[in-house]
């Protein structure tokens, strides 16, 4: 009798699991025809494939060697040699920006990826076993989040050094408590769910009910969290790259074109101007597409 309850029960989570999967199918259609409605999101989107393929195709965008110093052309005015002039180094702004584009979009990504699997497997196993495992790994979360984004990493950056490898470290430490927050929130209510249950009758390990079940469940948020997340580490890599703490010369950046700019703003306002302006397009265009692909996922504004 309890050998065919067994098989009752295994064969009612297979039926359960397979609709699933057909329910997770028809989610993510439906769901990107509700983002498709969405024009501005579109747009954005757009958008953010054309940063993507200038990132990709720098060098064969760039008029000149973005480290390319020509001393008969130092702070130029914009001319048709040099679209937007020279800096004081006599370095073509222009092909300065565009390989900018690589190194912030390569630092953003790379950060939130890094980010991203800290906090959902820290976020997963806490929300997940509950108790003490979930007491400690709050009170590490809580630590992280007392201390202001921007002075915690300037913190890491000193202690670790300058350097692109230490930024991608130092970013993906400071925005993974939020990712972990949310994970956790939703693992705990997932965990209850019913074919959880049946997998834990099944005898499957904790391990596989995570990846399995939970993990799937919760990748819609851990998408928006991704795609929101990246304009902020961009942010903070010009942020601290304008403290001379993040990408250093001659590599191009944002951020440090635009704290080398400031002596000759009043003259040479374009060599400020237009990074930031590369600066704006980049994370308003992120932060428009992750709302609307969050406005896409949640069931709730289903209608």
């Amino acid at each position: 009798m309890k050998i065919f309850r067994f098989f009752t029960k295994q064969k009612e989570f297979e039926q359960e699991v397979l609709s699933s999967d057909i329910e997770y199918s028809s989610y993510y259609k439906d769901s990107f025809k509700r983002l498709k409605k969405n024009k501005v999101a579109m747009f954005c989107a757009v958008v953010i494939v054309l940063l993507i393929l200038i990132a990709i195709f720098a060098p064969l965008i760039c008029p000149y060697d973005p480290t390319h110093q020509d001393y008969a052309a130092i702070l130029s005015p914009p001319s048709a040699k040099h679209l937007l002039g020279t800096d004081e180094y006599g370095r073509d702004i222009l092909s300065r920006i565009i390989y900018g584009t690589r190194i912030s979009l390569s630092i953003g990504v790379v950060a939130q990826i890094l980010a991203s699997i800290i906090g959902v497997a820290l976020g997963a196993i806490a929300g997940y076993f509950g108790g003490i495992v979930d007491t400690i790994i709050s009170r590490i979360m809580e630590v992280f989040a007392a201390f202001p984004d921007l002075i915690f990493a300037m913190a890491i950056m000193t202690f670790m050094g300058k350097g692109v490898l230490n930024l991608f470290v130092a970013l993906g430490l400071l925005t993974w408590v939020r990712t972990a927050r949310l994970i956790r929130g939703s693992v705990m209510q997932l965990k209850e769910k019913e074919y959880v249950e049946a997998s834990k009758a099944s005898g499957a390990t904790s391990f596989r009910i995570i990846m399995k079940h939970l993990f799937p469940n919760s990748l819609s948020t851990i998408i928006v969290l991704v795609t929101l997340g990246i304009p902020n580490a961009i942010m903070y890599e010009a942020s601290l790259s304008f403290l001379g703490l993040g990408v250093q010369p001659p590599a191009p950046s944002w951020g440090n074109m635009i704290s080398a700019a400031q002596p000759y703003i009043s003259y040479r306002s374009l060599y400020s101007v237009m990074p930031g302006v590369a600066i704006m397009i980049t994370v308003i265009a992120f932060n428009i597409f992750g709302d609307g692909l969050r406005d896409a996922l949640d069931p709730k504004l289903r209608t």
